[in-house]
């Protein structure tokens, strides 16, 4: 099978953190395709190819991202023409030839970046974090591991990302607490890393942290991995700037454009209600 003229766009994160929210405000894009109707759990391309193991043990909420047999690099034994192949085969008929985007969300893909590069060396990868006690609370309602394993199991999640985002030559992090209070201007940010044009597919959000409620972490050294993210204890976050990979200073200045774009917008409208 030929190359095809699409570049793939990754989007990965941890369970509960909003990859699926993320990824249907960027499959909207008429520049974009990305899987859909497909019989497997949300969309996710890691169901619907042969080319990577994928059992019941694989992807576990709570488990995989931290599991080194799942931590897929330029190491990996699918690092081989074969492997793309195969999931060029198997992907193919789920997207729009037609189109210079193909996305492809699933939650192991935070641990095969580095892997799906060597695979696909154009493509581009956009990480989504979640403060990690407030993913630890989302995501115990899913599984029955204990609150403290699964903070510990974010964060340690979020050391493997940062180990490997060096290795990246596209990459982009950002905030779900950011998605959800400053939506246009993290759109903006995310498009103009594809080099799109700004698109706005009208998708009404919420900001699930509300939801819950959570305290101190016990250990001081989670407090202090935590700090690293912009996050604090309590559900707190920080300011933080989205972390930004791109070969082309072009994209990385229309990133930065994005996201000065809001607060110049904010600070004319302050202006004007102090006139008022």
């Amino acid at each position: 099978m030929s190359p095809p003229r699409s570049r793939f766009v990754f989007v990965a994160g941890l369970h509960r953190t909003g990859t699926s929210l993320l990824a249907r405000i960027i499959a909207a894009h008429p520049a974009i395709s990305a899987i859909e109707n497909a019989p497997v759990p949300e969309n996710e391309g890691c169901y619907l190819q042969g080319a990577i193991p994928h059992t019941a043990l694989d992807g576990r909420p709570g488990h995989y991202a931290t599991d080194p047999l799942q931590h897929h690099t330029e190491q990996s034994p699918w690092n081989t023409l074969e492997t793309q192949r195969r999931l060029l085969s198997d992907w193919g008929g789920w997207f729009d030839p037609d189109k210079p985007w193909w996305l492809e969300k699933s939650p192991v893909n935070l641990t095969r970046m580095r892997l799906y590069q060597q695979l696909f060396p154009t493509a581009q990868f956009i990480v989504i974090l979640r403060h990690p006690q407030l993913m630890a609370a989302a995501l115990g309602k899913w599984v029955t591991d204990e609150p403290a394993a699964l903070l510990r199991y974010g964060i340690d999640a979020y050391d493997t990302v940062a180990q490997d985002l060096p290795m990246l030559h596209a990459s982009l992090v950002l905030h779900y607490e950011d998605l959800v209070s400053r939506p246009d201007a993290v759109r903006r940010a995310v498009f103009a890393f594809l080099s799109l044009e700004d698109h706005d597919p009208q998708i009404e959000l919420r900001d699930g942290n509300r939801d819950y409620r959570v305290g101190q972490p016990a250990e001081e050294d989670a407090v202090r991995r935590m700090a690293r993210w912009g996050y604090a204890p309590g559900g707190e976050v920080h300011d933080f700037a989205l972390r930004i990979a791109h070969p082309l200073r072009s994209v990385r200045d229309a990133i930065s454009a994005a996201l000065e774009q809001e607060l110049e917008s904010e600070q004319k409208e302050q202006k004007a209600n102090i006139r008022q």
